[in-house]
């Protein structure tokens, strides 16, 4: 398996605030990775981190390979990343928004349908648009965003927000066949035991640094 993220001693300051004080973590090809922690551990600073939307200041940050201090923007093209906000078209409908989205990707827009099928968005609802969805539906339309992009590394904070039971287990079977076929997924969750499940490893935050790893034990 091939190394998708490296970082050793990563130091990342948010204005005068260091978000990341040292961080030490390695993840390979194929895993699903658990962040654990409270508010304000690290664990959307790490997964913004490795989406090069946050500049690291010190240590060494290796994403595919990229040095990410500098050029923390040629990764991105592998990188699906959904966080606590959904940063959807709003005035679009579900389907033009999943069709952009897999276009803009090099995809094809036949692979929308698909893709929103997978959700288990209902079909009457692709014509709606995206402002007029509840907020599990919004969320559905996000998790297919990322699917038509076919990332090799899904970043994920809190992806079962908002979703319903059978949702999060519908959720649960896209990210292991998206590892099984050799993506890597980093997620952050306060979902317990329904993360645990997910993931093959858990790694815990504290005060901007991992403090626990279930791979070392």
């Amino acid at each position: 398996m091939s190394t998708v993220v490296k970082f050793e001693n990563v130091v990342a300051v948010a204005g005068s605030f260091p978000v990341l004080t040292g961080v030490d973590i390695t993840v390979q090809e194929g895993e699903i990775v658990l962040l654990q922690g409270k508010n304000g551990a690290g664990k959307t600073s790490l997964l913004r981190a490795c989406a090069g939307l946050i500049r690291i200041n010190d240590g060494s940050a290796q994403v595919f390979g990229f040095d990410m201090r500098i050029n923390r923007q040629a990764p991105r093209r592998y990188i699906g990343l959904l966080g606590h906000e959904n940063n959807l078209y709003r005035d679009l409908w579900a389907i033009e928004h999943v069709e952009f989205r897999a276009v803009a990707g090099g995809g094809q827009r036949g692979d929308a349908a698909e893709a929103l099928a997978r959700v288990g968005l209902a079909s009457r609802l692709w014509s709606v648009p995206i402002s007029a969805l509840s907020a599990g539906q919004r969320r559905k339309v996000a998790i297919a965003s990322l699917i038509v992009n076919r990332p090799r590394l899904w970043l994920l904070d809190e992806p079962h927000s908002a979703l319903d039971a059978a949702s999060r287990a519908d959720l649960n079977a896209i990210l292991k066949e998206a590892a099984a076929s050799g993506a890597t997924v980093i997620f952050a969750s306060h979902e317990g035991v329904l993360s645990e499940e997910l993931s093959s490893r858990v790694v815990t935050l504290r005060g901007g640094q991992v403090v626990e790893d279930s791979s070392a034990r």
